[in-house]
């Protein structure tokens, strides 16, 4: 049960849930799937996409939370200083706002498809939002 597919523009990834180490997070987002969104360039973090969802709540506080994701990891910020958003890592991150530095969640690491991940955050940046879905294996 900790097996996705994450379809993002035009590539299709493995991934799997965070279980052990984020098992909160994982739930709240189970309860959502499957997940679909759009995936925008960040502004402030780096090399990274994100989803802003608004004032969606997940009902979770911090759990195995980073500012700096590696390239494949998911994290959600659960929302405070800024909105609840989910931000994918393609190259170097500092997850950040114009609030300032923020931490979120990983719960998600892709496992397949990665060398087609900086592509997907260059797309991205350069051509705009990308459809993402998130469903279970």
């Amino acid at each position: 049960m900790s097996q996705l597919i994450v379809t993002a523009g035009p590539f299709t990834f493995e991934a799997k849930l965070e279980l052990e180490n984020a098992p909160k997070t994982c739930a709240a987002f189970l309860r959502h799937m499957p997940f679909t969104s759009k995936i925008v360039h960040v502004r402030w973090s780096g090399e990274g996409v994100w989803m802003p969802l608004g004032d969606l709540d997940f009902g979770v506080g911090y759990e195995n939370h980073t500012s700096y994701p590696a390239p494949g990891q998911i994290i959600l910020y659960p929302g405070g200083i800024s909105e609840t958003e989910i931000l994918l890592a393609y190259g170097g991150v500092h997850f950040a706002s114009k609030m300032g530095q923020l931490a979120g969640n990983h719960f998600i690491t892709l496992t397949s498809g990665l060398e087609n991940l900086y592509t997907l955050g260059r797309k991205t940046l350069w051509e705009g939002a990308q459809d993402i879905r998130f469903e279970m294996v």
